[in-house]
């Protein structure tokens, strides 16, 4: 059974940095992504929903540049879900929150940096003004997803996550994490 893959990478028009989409989302922050529409599912939305089903793969053929944009969002959930997991007790949702946006807005690696582990899969930013522009981009959709991931979570409204999200915290997505 192959992997899920990203429904916008048939997406026309959309600006790509390296080989990454920079797809539009609907958000609450502050940052360069292009607004999305909002009717339509954006890639954090269809990044949660596949992120289940994808997670249980080890392969991923990337297909389009919004696969590797999906990667890298469905890599930072499982770094989510791991630290929502290791903490000592169980976070409540506001605890939660509070350290899925601290670790969102973290340095982290981008494309081309020495310490990005897919760097084999990505094409690096072709000037330093691209790549602070796809560092912003990340650490947007970073945030705007940490915060519906806490919505999922926490959503049956008993103050502890979901034990169906939970059970996927030391799953590795092609055996890979983005903080190794």
């Amino acid at each position: 059974m192959p992997a899920y893959h990203s429904s916008f990478n048939e997406e026309q028009d959309v600006r790509q940095v390296g080989n990454m989409s920079v797809l539009p989302i609907r958000t609450k922050f502050r940052g360069p992504a292009p607004i999305a529409d909002q009717s339509q599912p954006d890639v954090v939305d269809e990044t949660l929903d596949l992120f289940r089903a994808n997670s249980l793969f080890r392969n991923f053929e990337i297909k389009g540049p919004a696969d590797r944009t999906l990667i890298v969002l469905i890599l930072f959930i499982s770094d989510c879900l791991a630290k929502l997991g290791s903490a000592r007790t169980v976070p409540t949702q506001i605890e939660a929150t509070k350290l899925l946006n601290t670790l969102s807005v973290d340095t982290f690696p981008i494309p081309g940096d020495a310490n990005f582990p897919l760097n084999s899969h990505y094409a690096a930013p072709p000037s330093r003004s691209d790549a602070d522009y796809l560092r912003q981009y990340l650490t947007q959709v970073r945030q705007e997803l940490s915060a519906r991931l806490v919505e999922k979570l926490y959503a049956d409204g008993t103050g502890k996550p979901s034990k169906w999200w939970m059970s996927f915290q030391k799953r590795r997505f092609m055996n890979r994490s983005l903080n190794s």
